[in-house]
């Protein structure tokens, strides 16, 4: 118990301070004290295999009665535990988040804690949940059942008919407590006191909101005489042999039993406890996720289980399977939903793991902390390896030094190491789990290295990861966190420094490295996937990675206008909080796939299939690790000007994993091709689909692609035969009217234009506003565009004139400057027009003046285009290019060469926090549908963005609703654009897709019809 000194004792100065003992007036000292405590959870069973079983079980999940108090001093104690005094309850759904039925507001922090950091004291403003149900409990369970509790954040206390049962210590994990005896046929009373912040909160410091209430399941288990307490299955196989190996422990109160083990498909039979050696089974991978039923029995309880056969081994620097190197294709995952919080439905969990597999994702981080127990069953049946994580993270320690960390202090150590051991115990059957991860962002220390000492003691047959352990002597595999390609490739190729103790270098350079978190998908990004991929083809050292991450966190609310948006850190008021750092992922709150996942599918496809020319065959690379490629059929479709010309199937032989086989197309294809005129543009794709349904998508379902574009002339040269009219205020050239003052066209084809002008700056992504990592620079990109005037270029114009053209018709030529206040530095731009028939062609000339040098660096440019503003509304827009979704220099993998057309709402990417977005590279033409008439655009290839407001207003916003479309058209026509990366946490910019001041010359051609 805390010792208090009462602002009311008596003082120094009074005689009785030296022979009365102060009298403690506060509220709830002992509640206190146990918020307090540093063990672990009290009053439960030891941990357990989550097990599906026929003994009766009587879900808990529904309505209950709920009261808020603001902290636990104040929280009543009124017999209400008895169900008797329930003054001020409400109704509310168990499980949930309290936060998200009105009961209070979330809040989210990054790194930060949201209280002041004084371990292990929780602050007074302490939100407390009291809840409570009535339920019945029939003969079934009795005289032996127990309560299991899967998830309560953060500190439970539980009574069962008014009796104190025990704590909960460790919000991701399961808690049973034996209620035989307490527990009484008929009526019972369960009462439930939830602390949202405890002593255990200083190692639940995950990047998410942070969001009490009884969030998982609560279930009363009956356990039969003679029943089973725990199972653990040891399910080998050997790769040289194609044997299994196959042994069961089964255990009561501890202690191991007799009970039979039978698998009907391997015709097995056989006592728990012996070791079976089984011929010719099929193995258990990601890509063939096998699974045998069993059953082990005693003669009061059945197990059901699902077994899978594989071997982890680490041999050469590299991680294998099954005795062959894989390749983690993987997301790390969090557990969120936007309108329940904490609480994620079956059904929500079934659809996004089948969306995972139908965009080739093979791999899942549970970052940074176990799932729902029934996730790792669904990961088993649909194929998945699954490093699985600890509920462990003191990231706000780093802030002072990681000074007072857990991790390193021995006070912990019981409650660290019981949460590794309920994390193992629940989930050791399930062979997705591959490795076992101590958990994240916890430094260093003592009680890591004691975690890690009990897991492989436990389990020696999975590895041991931890990001943290940079020097790695307690864990069994490299990790780390948003290495650049270029250390990432020192590392593949072992030539990484080495650190100081020669015996850690050595062990270092022998275990296999992974990304746990990678390429940053937060808003408009991530880029630099592919250079990433290569690498890990090339190096048999790497184990390829996670992204960061698979779901961003937005919360539903509703927006001002009507409708609904997403809110994050600091919309509900927070002390602290860390913005929108918490919408991060390849899809959004929803499960709504990003441009991002798009490109990652592509970036990560199984298989690769190369079209050369002259067309008449394709090299298929079967990069899968075990299976070969008899799952799939082979599609080509023959495009030509915007219609199927010709498509059909090719007959592929089975091809074997990590091998590849040139494919001969029918000869149609090449005929076809070769009859195509000179001004045709056509498309050549090949798709691998299902060939059959799977768990996860139906026949048909495209894994992977590829693509040759055949012919694809820009638009045609404009030549110059039209004349400058002059007139008292204007010019006109065709069917152009310009400003004389300012040369600027103010009708094009009738269409009204308000501004036409080179940019070089966007609103800012998140990327953007990221500092990238390694860059001497301290100031994000976002900020350096703002030093330097970016933003704010003006025009001065130095001349306007007319050019006779051989044509005999004549250019007109608008020579400005553009430059920012108080900056020496800017560009000179000549517009060059010209007219024929109809037509009006552009010339755009940029040259750089000055040094772009801005507080000691050279500034980097957003773009090289224009922006053309007209002053009517745009309805859709068709192209020929890339898409149907968005690209950027280093994005856009998933998007394909061919024509597209979409409503102008739709061009957009909704990203939680607005930003740069939307750009459609490689185009080739284009027809905006507006108001006015149609605007056809062609040129050599070019990106095209087209917006309903401007770029002013996109970066004035700070969440969707502050985008109003105004009924104007913002155009941008890139000649140039600059990559995102991934600063927003990461690596920025690779050199390539770096955009540095240079000159440009690009020519654009536009016609108006209708």
């Amino acid at each position: 118990m805390s010792v208090h000194t009462s602002a009311v004792a008596a003082s120094p100065r009074s005689p009785q301070a030296a022979t009365s003992p102060a009298r403690s007036l506060d509220l709830g000292p002992a509640e206190v004290a146990v918020l307090a405590s540093l063990a672990p959870g009290r009053g439960t069973v030891p941990p357990r295999a989550y097990l599906v079983t026929d003994a009766p079980r009587l879900s808990l999940n529904g309505e209950w009665q709920f009261r808020l108090s603001p902290g636990i001093r104040t929280a009543p104690n009124d017999g209400w535990q008895h169900g008797t005094e329930l003054s001020g309850f409400t109704p509310l759904p168990v499980p949930s988040s309290w936060n998200m039925h009105g009961h209070g507001s979330p809040a989210y922090t990054n790194v930060q804690f949201p209280f002041a950091v004084e371990p292990p004291h929780a602050p007074d403003a302490n939100p407390v949940g009291d809840h409570l149900v009535t339920f019945e409990a029939g003969p079934e369970f009795f005289p032996h059942a127990l309560l299991r509790f899967d998830g309560i954040d953060s500190a439970g206390t539980v009574w069962l008919n008014g009796v104190e049962l025990g704590t909960t210590r460790g919000s991701r994990l399961a808690h049973e407590f034996d209620v035989s005896g307490i527990l009484a046929e008929g009526s019972n009373t369960l009462a439930v006191r939830v602390a949202q912040f405890s002593a255990a909160s200083y190692v639940e410091d995950q990047d998410m909101w942070w969001l009490p209430g009884i969030f998982r399941d609560v279930t009363l288990l009956a356990r039969p005489v003679d029943g089973i307490d725990d199972v653990f299955v040891h399910a080998g196989y050997d790769p040289g042999t194609g044997e299994g190996t196959l042994s069961i422990e089964v255990t009561r109160a501890g202690q191991v039993i007799d009970a039979v083990v039978r698998v009907p498909e391997l015709g097995l039979e056989l006592p728990a406890g012996v070791e079976q050696r089984v011929q010719r089974v099929e193995p258990w991978s990601a890509e063939v996720p096998r699974l045998y039923d069993a059953t082990v029995s005693t003669a009061g309880e059945t197990v059901s289980l699902q077994l899978g056969f594989r071997s982890i081994t680490i041999e050469d620097a590299q991680f294998k399977v099954n005795g062959r190197r894989i390749l983690l294709r993987g997301v790390n995952r969090h557990e969120h939903h936007p309108r329940l919080g904490r609480v994620v439905p079956r059904d929500v969990v079934e659809a996004e793991l089948r969306l995972m597999k139908q965009h080739n994702i093979n791999a899942i981080r549970t970052s940074h902390y176990p799932p729902h127990p029934e996730f790792l069953a669904l990961a088993d049946q649909l194929g998945f390896y699954v490093v699985l994580e600890c509920d462990l993270e003191t990231h706000g320690f780093h802030s002072a030094g990681w000074a007072q960390n857990p991790s390193d202090d021995p006070q912990w150590e019981d409650a660290l190491l019981d949460r590794m051991q309920r994390t193992v115990e629940r989930d050791k059957n399930h062979p997705s789990v591959i490795m076992w991860s101590l958990g994240n962002e916890a430094g260093t220390g003592r009680n890591l290295a004691a975690m890690s000492r009990w897991t492989k003691d436990r389990d020696p047959s999975r590895p041991i990861h931890y990001e943290g352990d940079w020097s790695s002597p307690y864990v069994d595999v490299y990790s780390r966190m948003y290495a650049s390609q270029a250390e990432t490739a020192l590392i593949g190729q072992g030539t990484e420094p080495p650190l100081e103790h020669v015996e850690l270098d050595a062990r270092r350079r022998a275990m296999p490295f992974v990304l746990c978190e990678y390429v940053h998908a937060m808003g408009n990004g991530p880029g630099g996937m592919s250079e990433y991929q290569d690498l890990f083809q090339k190096y048999p050292r790497l184990m390829g990675g996670f992204v960061w991450e698979w779901l961003e966190h937005g919360i539903t609310v509703p927006s001002p206008a009507g409708g609904e948006h997403f809110a994050y850190g600091g919309d509900f008021g927070e002390e602290v909080h860390d913005g929108n750092f918490v919408t991060d992922g390849l899809v959004d709150a929803n499960r709504n796939p990003r441009p991002g996942l798009l490109d990652f599918k592509k970036v990560i496809e199984p298989l690769r299939i190369e079209i050369g020319p002259p067309c008449t065959s394709f090299t298929l690379w079967n990069g899968q690790d075990f299976a070969d490629t008899s799952a799939f059929r082979f599609q080509y479709k023959l495009a030509a000007d915007g219609g199927t010309h010709l498509e059909g199937t090719v007959a592929v032989a089975p091809l074997a994993p990590q091998s590849q086989a040139v494919v001969e197309l029918p000869a149609e294809v090449a005929s076809h091709v070769a009859g195509l005129r000179d001004d045709d543009t056509a498309v050549l794709t090949v798709s691998a689909l299902l060939a059959s349904d799977a768990a996860w998508a139906a026949a048909g379902h495209e894994v992977a692609w590829g693509q040759v574009v055949l012919a694809a002339p820009p638009g045609a040269a404009v030549p110059a035969r039209d004349s400058v009219e002059v007139g008292d205020r204007e010019l006109r050239l065709g069917p152009a009217v310009f400003d004389r003052a300012t040369g600027m066209p103010t009708f094009i084809g009738g269409l009204p234009v308000e501004k036409l002008g080179l940019v070089l700056w966007w609103a800012p992504t998140d990327n953007d506003l990221g500092r990238e990592w390694g860059s001497t620079d301290e100031r994000p990109l976002a900020t350096q565009w703002k030093d330097a005037g970016l933003d704010r270029l003006h025009t001065r114009l130095l001349g306007i004139s007319a050019e006779s053209t051989p044509d005999g018709g004549e250019h007109l030529r608008v020579s400005t400057r553009m430059g920012a206040a108080d900056k020496q530095f800017g560009v000179l731009v000549d517009y060059l027009w010209s007219s024929s028939s109809g037509s009006l062609a552009l010339r755009t000339q940029v040259t750089p003046v000055g040094h772009w040098i801005n507080a000691g660096f050279e500034v980097e440019w957003a773009r090289i285009g224009l922006e053309l503003v007209l002053g009517t509304e745009t309805a859709t827009v068709a192209w020929f290019g890339q898409g149907p979704h968005q690209s950027y220099p280093d994005t856009g993998q998933g998007a394909r060469t061919g024509w597209f057309e979409l409503p102008l709402a739709d061009l957009d990417v909704e990203y939680v926090r607005p930003q740069e977005s939307g750009a459609r590279s490689g185009v080739r033409s284009a027809v905006l549908h507006t108001g006015g008439g149609e605007l056809h655009i062609s040129g050599k290839p070019f990106a095209l963005t087209v917006r309903p407001y401007s770029m002013q207003a996109l970066h004035a916003a700070t969440h969707r609703p502050d985008l109003v479309p105004d009924g104007r058209s913002y155009i941008y026509l890139d000649h140039a654009l600059r990559g995102v990366g991934t600063a927003a946490c990461g690596p920025g910019v690779l050199e390539p897709y770096r955009l540095k001041p240079r000159e440009a010359d690009f020519e654009l051609v536009l016609r108006v019809l209708g």
